[in-house]
């Protein structure tokens, strides 16, 4: 039998809660993974990393409609580099979304929650310049660096060293991603 957080427990068996500084967080007991972390770390973490995988597939989809519409000179060079960039963007949204599973939370649900707590605008637009798309994708990465590091800050308050590793390494990654659409930027600004 699997041992149950008493913090995060509440009077109706079917709901567990957690309070959180901002509102309940309220799992399913079939869903309330146990773990070490108090109840109000688990919501705040639960809350942070849910922006950040919702970020994330926001981004993904921004960087593959960039992929999909590009035209174009350097069509080949930034079509591959996007497909690169998207694919380890999506990588990310798994592991965030099973990150918040471990520690007793529930993660984004529908393409509807995830345009409710993502940051990451949408673009809609019918053509966008390549300079344009990279510039684009640049404040989008420097977006979510700055909730990246703002996760990482809560994962540390609460010493959940596991989640603040995972964000260790997206940070990287996508200054990384941030480093070569510069670079690429200085290309397109030039010709």
């Amino acid at each position: 039998m699997a041992t149950k957080n008493p913090a995060t427990q509440s009077p109706d068996p079917a709901i567990t809660m957690a309070k959180a500084k901002e509102g309940v967080l309220k799992v399913s007991r079939f869903l309330a993974t146990p773990t070490d972390l108090a109840a109000k770390d688990v919501a705040a973490i639960t809350e942070a990393l849910n922006g950040l995988a919702a970020d994330s597939f926001a981004l993904y989809v921004k960087t593959k409609n960039f992929h999909w519409h590009l035209s174009g000179v350097h069509f080949r060079d930034l079509h591959l580099l996007f497909d690169e960039q998207a694919d380890a963007i999506f990588v990310s949204v798994d592991l965030l979304a099973e990150r918040v599973r471990r520690i007793g939370g529930t993660t984004i649900r529908s393409i509807g929650h995830v345009g409710q707590l993502s940051r990451i605008r949408d673009d809609n637009d019918e053509f966008v310049p390549p300079h344009e798309m990279v510039r684009r994708l640049m404040a989008d990465n420097e977006t979510m660096i700055r909730a990246q590091r703002q996760a990482h800050d809560v994962c540390d308050e609460a010493r959940d060293f596991a989640s603040a590793s995972i964000i260790e390494t997206l940070i990287d990654e996508a200054e990384r991603r941030n480093w070569f659409l510069f670079e690429v930027l200085q290309g397109l600004e030039t010709h």
